[in-house]
């Protein structure tokens, strides 16, 4: 499988940082960080953050938009995609297509700099969320971002963030075990809870590049973002 493609921003001025940073602050009560590169899961997952140098509020605010749709919706819609890889280059799956084509695109390459099209051979798993959500009209619960930090810090800022593994919430890791939102490296969804310390998932850009069903460790859980379904 190719190595997927980081997406960078371009180098800023100090000024220009620093009031950045203000306005996000500002926006959703969080700093602004900084992230490093695409890493590895040691149990043969690949590298799933589309990186960024700095965290962005969102577009809205989890709860504000009441969506009529269940937790077992969102994991049907997830699950049917089951199967689906991505191309030698590390892209080309309808969740990338979509993404650089949205809305969102054009806000995070504000944020983040690069173009649309970088987008399209990204690490993916953030945009699979996103498009789960998308289609089944719960995005507004869901949130949508390529970078798992920022969507991570999203639920954060919202409010919507725990340690509980429930069904339909979106949960994200670190391979290293860390529980710093800043050290989180890929995102999926919670399908239960087993009840021995490990959660089921689906999850979009995992072992080859593939969406995968998954049993994950809760020692590399950093946390779960939760989306108020209907129900």
């Amino acid at each position: 499988m190719a190595k997927h493609r980081p997406i960078r921003a371009p180098k800023i001025n100090h000024l220009r940082a620093a009031l950045g940073a203000t306005i996000i602050a500002t926006a959703i009560g969080a700093h602004a960080t900084a992230a490093g590169a695409d890493s590895v899961d040691p149990a043969a997952s690949t590298g799933h953050s589309a990186v960024a140098p700095q965290a962005a509020a969102q577009t809205g605010r989890a709860g504000e938009t009441q969506v009529n749709v269940t937790a077992a919706q969102v994991l049907a819609v997830a699950k049917a995609q089951v199967g689906i890889s991505e191309n030698a280059y590390g892209g080309g799956t309808k969740f990338q297509k979509w993404y650089a084509d949205s809305q969102r695109a054009a806000e995070t390459v504000a944020r983040d700099g690069g173009s649309r099209q970088d987008y399209v051979n990204a690490a993916w798993c953030s945009m699979f969320v996103s498009w789960v959500g998308e289609q089944t009209g719960a995005r507004p619960q869901v949130g949508w971002d390529a970078w798992t930090v920022a969507h991570a810090k999203w639920f954060a800022a919202n409010k919507r963030w725990g340690t509980e593994a429930k069904p339909g919430a979106v949960v994200f890791f670190s391979w290293s075990g860390s529980k710093s939102l800043d050290a989180i490296q890929h995102v999926g969804f919670v399908v239960k809870d087993n009840g021995n310390g490990t959660i089921s998932t689906v999850e979009g850009n995992t072992g080859n590049g593939k969406v995968e069903e998954r049993v994950r460790p809760k020692s590399q859980v950093v946390g779960y973002g939760y989306p108020q379904y209907a129900g």
